[in-house]
């Protein structure tokens, strides 16, 4: 391979933040905001419906400039630019990534098309001009996919509950774990239910297994042959395998080979998004990231919210040791935020070589990890504020709620307030001793004790704001995060659009599943003794 430039760590650019940590090292964020009261003001920047407060962390006025002046070292820019564009970014397998293009139809007939063949099949389905076998309108739709096929749409179908129209249930298939499906499959009628299936390249082990199933299921309970074409719709590149497996050629909606499964939410991988919203709201999620992506290519990086918050995270992740980034949104709409962010983070960024085939001489992506808000309080926060490990969060929280009962909103936005001023500005010894002597324990007592209610705060967290999550809205907080992520990816050299590491389990299984069902000689070994002897349990089980 062409060698790539100069290694990340050797940039005039990276060892002046190398020098700069040492110079916020015993500096506390408490003592920041006491002495600028307007540091809140001056950290916080809007677009695209999204507002974010980053005064809570371990920086100030020179580590931003000194962040942005290494992300221009990167051509952040330029790079932005190049994928706007279309260019090959994605180099290992020289194709653009041009997810973006499908959140801005007008200016692509292609995108244009499938959105409005969408629409007319997802109205047909709403006035019921398109039935299921007996002539009864859809009442469930079953979408059998996974990673990004399934992360995707079901985090908006859970977000964009409030929207649901009423006529028809989502429901999402996965895991290659047969329960999954069984489960699913108790809830529906097959009469009344439409199933799809969605596969890039209609070979996805966990799907085709899954999508088997599902026409078993059907053909067992009154369906027949030609009932599969009515009621089994596929999104895939593959069309002919969709064919062969009995789904009819007008019921097939492409997936562009430059569009990554993890950004294919916005393609017709969002149908069942559709069916249960309606075209209207799903064209709004579209609007809300397309308002976020102008705001992303044409805001500069210091006001620009992805670029902020991912030289954000390279500054916890390769100048303070931070392993881990939490997600909490305090939304229950929102809930499956984190796992989503999991895929589109962890496969993306998750990469030991350059774009250049170069061995990284640093971190990159960090595990993303989270939960919503406020039941982590309850459980893995204790981590966050007394643990040994330096953990930055991203709170997320509505202004808004869409079910205002009681005073339920503003509990929970105390909560979420509480929790990033508890990390900021932790709880000293000195506090400890005082608090507990006025709870009337002795002196002695209460200098026992104190140590253990010590909250060392300095924790960094950022809170994202919106006004209520709306399809506009949530389309804008994807598409922030698919930002930031690329961003990140540029600074640290790597292609954030293959995933080529998940292929080696796949490979292996090929060759395991055979000795496991007894459709390959058992005499041939695995390569080691550990899957030997596991295979062995299986087959005596």
């Amino acid at each position: 391979m062409t060698k790539g430039p100069a290694s990340l760590t050797d940039r005039p650019e990276w060892q002046a933040l190398v020098g700069h940590q040492k110079d916020l090292e015993h500096i506390h964020m408490r003592e920041q905001f006491r002495v600028d009261p307007d540091r809140a003001n001056r950290f916080f920047i809007s677009g695209g419906g999204l507002s974010l407060d980053y005064s809570r962390n371990r920086t100030t006025d020179d580590s931003l400039a000194k962040l942005m002046a290494l992300a221009r070292a990167c051509d952040v820019p330029g790079r932005i630019e190049a994928m706007f564009r279309g260019d090959a970014i994605n180099l290992t397998e020289n194709r653009p990534a041009l997810h973006v293009a499908l959140r801005a139809p007008e200016e692509n007939p292609l995108v244009s098309e499938d959105l409005d063949r969408m629409e007319a099949f997802v109205e047909d389905v709403q006035q019921q001009r398109r039935t299921g076998r007996t002539g009864k309108a859809f009442t469930d739709v079953v979408s059998i996919g996974i990673g990004g096929s399934f992360l995707g749409p079901k985090l908006v179908s859970e977000a964009l509950k409030p929207y649901c129209l009423g006529q028809l249930q989502s429901h999402y298939v996965a895991n290659i774990d047969g329960t999954h499906i069984a489960e699913v499959l108790k809830r529906v009628n097959p009469e009344t239910t439409l199933f799809l299936v969605q596969s890039k390249s209609f070979k996805t082990q966990e799907t085709l297994e899954n999508s088997k199933v599902a026409r078993d299921w059907f053909l067992a309970n009154g369906g027949t042959e030609q009932d599969i074409a009515g009621h089994f719709i596929a999104v895939t590149a593959n069309a002919p395998e969709a064919v062969e497996f009995g789904i009819d050629e007008d019921n097939i909606f492409p997936m562009w080979d430059w569009v990554g499964g993890r950004y294919s939410l916005w393609s017709a991988i969002g149908l069942p998004v559709a069916l249960t919203i309606g075209m209207a709201n799903f064209r709004a999620l579209l609007s809300g990231a397309h308002e976020l992506d102008n705001h992303f290519r044409h805001t500069p990086l210091e006001q620009n919210l992805p670029v902020v918050m991912a030289m954000l995270g390279i500054w916890y992740s390769n100048f303070w040791g931070a392993e881990t980034h939490a997600i909490l949104p305090y939304d229950h709409y929102l809930r499956s935020l984190p796992a989503h962010l999991q895929q589109l983070d962890m496969e993306s960024n998750g990469k030991r070589v350059t774009q250049h085939g170069e061995p990284l001489n640093y971190h990159s992506g960090p595990v993303i990890w989270g939960g919503v808000g406020a039941n982590g309080q309850h459980a893995f926060h204790q981590l966050l504020h007394q643990g040994t490990r330096l953990i930055p969060v991203d709170f997320i929280i509505p202004l808004n709620s869409h079910n205002n009962v009681a005073s339920h909103h503003a509990t929970l936005f105390a909560n979420c307030l509480s929790q990033s001023r508890a990390l900021m500005s932790g709880k000293t010894l000195s506090e400890a001793i005082e608090e507990l002597v006025g709870e009337g324990l002795s002196e002695d007592q209460a200098r026992s004790l104190a140590p253990h209610k010590v909250v060392p705060g300095n924790k960094p967290s950022n809170t994202l704001l919106m006004d209520k999550a709306t399809p506009e809205t949530v389309g804008a907080l994807i598409a922030l995060y698919e930002h930031r992520t690329f961003v990140q990816g540029i600074i640290w050299d790597v292609d954030s659009f293959d995933q080529w590491g998940v292929e080696l389990g796949k490979q292996l299984g090929k060759g395991i599943l055979p000795r496991l069902t007894g459709d390959s000689d058992q005499s041939a070994g695995a390569g080691d003794s550990s899957t030997d002897h596991l295979i062995q349990l299986f087959r005596r089980r």
